[in-house]
């Protein structure tokens, strides 16, 4: 199957951080606020103390103003992102991860690496596991079959990258297979 033109380019990453930017993450609001209607949702209301889940832009955005805290997710810490690493060095298969994790981990990082904690060896262990993933995708591509192509695991930003050289050799395949078959 051929795609047509437009829809043969990869989404840039920064689109794909605008995506992952849907996602809830918790915060600890600086200020006081009420419920907020947008077309995505209702969030709020925000009462300090108290923890609150709101999109990733919104919390962001308050951030940047110095309005809230951002709790990191469960998943980006050390100890969890090293058994990660360690488990896509040592084992085929990609090991379980978000599936917007790349995007989700830069866009905290460089907007509240001082709310979260080891942020400098996170990226340290984000870079590694990502070598690592990107390498076994390398891997994976070299043994590529025509029928079948199975990558479990994937995140949207590993998917992203490979979208191109697989939709051409896709399209090799099937005209090497054209031009191998008999003709009827």
């Amino acid at each position: 199957m051929s795609l047509p033109q437009s829809l043969r380019t990869s989404v840039i990453p920064e689109e794909l951080e605008m995506i992952a930017s849907q996602e809830l993450v918790e915060v600890i609001p600086l200020i006081a606020m009420e419920k907020t209607v947008f077309i995505s949702g209702e969030f709020g209301p925000l009462r300090p103390p108290m923890k609150s889940k709101i999109p990733l832009w919104m919390a962001l955005n308050l951030k940047l103003k110095k309005k809230c805290h951002i709790v990191a997710p469960e998943w980006l810490n050390i100890d969890y992102l090293q058994d990660r690493l360690t488990r896509e060095t040592t084992l085929p298969e990609f090991s379980d991860l978000p599936f917007r994790f790349a995007e989700i981990s830069r866009l905290l990082l460089d907007a509240a690496s001082d709310d979260i904690p080891n942020s400098d060896k996170l990226r340290l262990v984000l870079k590694d596991l990502r070598e690592a993933r990107q390498a076994k995708s390398r891997e994976g591509l070299q043994q590529l079959d025509h029928s079948e192509l199975s990558l479990p695991n994937l995140c949207s930003m590993e998917i992203n990258e490979i979208r191109p050289f697989f939709i051409r050799s896709m399209g090799i395949f099937t005209q090497l297979q054209r031009t191998t078959q008999p003709q009827e």
